[in-house]
């Protein structure tokens, strides 16, 4: 069900203008959970509408391929205040922004950072980055290991 799946969603996704943020597989094998974690191309605010559009046609596409079983459950949702940061245009469209990150060049692998900017050619990004003590750390995105964006009640 793996890369199947994700490429079902991913292609789906593609088609209704979305982007795949997060794809967790939880349950059971009898009654696989399938969280999809989604965002707007066009950076606007992501709607009930949109995560129902969504669900509609995922159900559909899954549905026809059988991947995810007869039982399966689809929960479709924005990917929150502490999204993950995967791709290089989130770490671009992130700068500014406070996140958590683990990565082996960082004091103790990891640390609360302010994103500078992203430097490098494609595929060999490297986020520029800021810590807690005004150091600043250029990681290649290859040796971050996971970055999620940080939210602090105020």
């Amino acid at each position: 069900m793996g890369d199947e799946l994700e490429t079902i969603v991913t292609q789906e996704l593609d088609v209704l203008g979305f982007d795949l943020v997060e794809l967790r597989r939880g349950g059971s094998r009898a009654r696989p959970i399938l969280d999809v974690r989604i965002d707007r191309r066009d950076e606007q605010p992501l709607t009930v509408d949109d995560c129902a559009r969504v669900s509609r046609a995922l159900e559909a596409r899954l549905d026809e391929s059988g991947v995810a079983g007869a039982r399966y459950v689809l929960e479709v949702g924005s990917p929150g205040v502490e999204r993950p940061l995967r791709s290089a245009a989130e770490w671009r469209r992130f700068v500014g922004k406070a996140a958590v990150v683990t990565a082996t060049p960082l004091p103790g692998g990891k640390a609360e950072v302010e994103i500078l900017a992203l430097d490098g050619e494609p595929g060999a990004e490297v986020a520029v980055v800021r810590d807690g003590k005004g150091a600043e750390h250029r990681l290649p995105l290859a040796e971050i290991a996971q970055a999620r964006l940080a939210f602090h009640w105020r």
